[in-house]
């Protein structure tokens, strides 16, 4: 059996504590601190799926952050935002790529018979699960709110 990627993270927090790497410990300890939060509240355990969930909210926060520090030009804070969300992608699935993207986008409106901008809800409920923690799903919705109002 695989290694869950709740116990990789467990296991990873380990080794930075022993070679001292204090700002990767810090980035798993909030990782791993999220998962538990949502764990404690739905009183479950979190499976890999929903995990990848939890951290691919994580970057998005961090996305935002880093939009924030640089139009407020503070460098210093966005290369603290910058470092925990490489961090963070770390454990997320490899990233899609704009061309397989664009692809799963058309084939989602094909197959979901979308037409006008009221169905992209169809359209984001299909591609997300496909999408979690591997594409901004900002950008996606801005990818297909453009391909329906055409």
């Amino acid at each position: 059996m695989s290694e869950t990627l709740k116990s990789q993270l467990q296991a990873d927090m380990k080794s930075s504590m022993k070679s001292g790497d204090k700002s990767r410990l810090g980035v798993i300890r909030l990782m791993l601190s999220a998962i538990k939060q949502v764990e404690v509240d739905e009183r479950i355990e979190l499976d890999d799926s929903r995990i990848t969930a939890v951290l691919d909210k994580m970057t998005k926060q961090r996305r935002e952050s880093i939009t924030q520090f640089d139009k407020a030009g503070r460098d210093d804070l966005s290369a603290i935002e910058q470092s925990e969300l490489e961090i963070i992608q770390e454990y997320l699935p490899e990233a899609l790529s704009e061309a397989e993207i664009n692809d799963l986008v058309e084939q989602s409106i094909a197959s979901t018979g979308a037409a006008s901008i009221k169905d992209m809800g169809k359209v984001m409920g299909m591609l997300k699960p496909q999408l979690q923690g591997r594409a901004d799903m900002g950008q996606v919705s801005q990818l297909i709110k453009s391909r329906l109002s055409d």
